[in-house]
This record gives structure tokens, sequence and C-alpha cells, in this order.
């Protein structure tokens, strides 16, 4: 079936399946041999993404980057539409022969569609208010306890540093602090052992990092 094929573009067969294998049924992967831009899909895997087969000609973008001709740098990780417009997240390298010739493409495709639609949801669940200050917070009209308001400033300061604490740096969590020093919250019964707790650091690491900061102050 691949008698003709350039050797390189042969070894780059189980690739195919094994790129998509990794990364699931909506992740299409595609091997082109540009020689035949009419028949170019030597290799496939998940085409349902796209709806193609082996043997069916490079797609139009694909078209219009051989008339480009410039294959000096892969094109990675950008967006792209389907025809029922789904979005995919989409690479194209480019592979060349030994003598810098351009032989073929490797093509990854994944469809973001659904994923798109649960990050939107998520920022929609996790998204909270912003409170100016502690003091405006305890004393508002929700009559919310002293550590609920604890909860929800801490929550929201952490929050606001857009990762999870597991990834967070030592600046970052002093930075956290920080912010939580200028709110008055560690004026609060029981505020060392909550923040350290959230940040998973020790009571004496918060102590610390309060020394740090009010030290520069």
């Amino acid at each position: 079936m691949h008698e003709d094929l350039h050797p390189i573009l042969k070894n780059m067969i189980p690739l195919v399946e094994g790129i998509a294998s990794t990364f699931g049924k909506n992740c299409e992967v595609v091997l082109h041999d540009v020689r035949n831009p009419q028949s170019s899909i030597v290799a496939i895997a998940n085409g349902h993404v796209t709806n193609r087969v082996v043997g069916d000609p490079m797609s139009e973008y694909g078209l219009a980057e051989l008339e480009n001709g410039c294959f000096d740098t892969n094109k990675l990780n950008y967006l792209k539409k389907t025809k029922d417009g789904r979005v995919l997240k989409a690479t194209s390298m480019y592979i060349k022969d030994d003598q810098g010739v351009l032989i073929g493409f490797l093509c990854i495709n994944y469809d973001i569609s659904e994923l798109t639609v649960m990050k939107n949801l998520l920022s929609d669940i996790i998204s909270v208010n912003d409170y100016d200050n502690f003091v405006d917070a305890e004393t508002s009209a929700h009559g919310d306890a002293i550590h609920d308001v604890l909860e929800r400033i801490v929550d929201s300061t952490v929050t606001g540093f857009g990762k999870p604490v597991a990834f967070m740096s030592k600046e970052q969590k002093v930075n956290v602090v920080q912010q939580l020093e200028s709110q008055g919250v560690f004026q609060v019964k029981g505020a060392i052992d909550y923040v350290a707790k959230i940040l998973c650091v020790s009571r004496y690491t918060i102590y610390n990092y309060l020394d740090e900061i009010r030290a520069e102050v």
C-alpha cells in the first residue's frame, strides 16, 4: 500500500495512531504526502473529526500552505473551524528529507468544541464577587458570620492568582498573605491557622511571611 512512500513518511505512520490513542477520540492525526495533493492522506486516525479517510485530498488550508511555500517554521497551536462550525485546536508540522526538501505534513486537529462549552460553564460556576475590604464585608447588611466572611475573602484572594495553590511559588503565597494582611484578615481569631491550611503551609510559615511583609513597611 505504501510501496512508493518516502521512507521518512513510512516510518512516521505509527506515530499517527500513537498520538491519537494518547489524546483520545477528539484528536485527529493526519499524515500527508505532499507529492500528491489530490490524494495526499497516507495515514489518519480519528478521521471522524473532519470526515476524512486515507486517499482523500489535502484540505484547502493545506493547499494554501503549499502555495505559500514557506516551511521554515511549524505552525503550532492555532485555531480553525470545520464546515459544521466546530472549533479545532490545530498544529501543522512540516516533514523534510535529508536535503531539506518538503515531503509531507503531520497535522493534529483536536476538537475542543465541548471543552470550550465546559470552560465557559466552569468560569460561570467558579466566579466570585469582589469584596473591597474586610470591614465592609463584615458589617454588610447580609449579616454574615465573621468566619464566613473570612472564608470568602481568602477564597477570592487566592482565586485572583489564577492557579491552584499546589502550583503557587513561595513569592505568590507571600503576595496572598500580603493582600490578606492589607485587608485586616489576620485581626480575626483563627485566621492564621485557616490561611495556613488553605495555602498548604504551617502556621509558623504564615508568621514568617508576615514578618517579611512587615519588615518591608
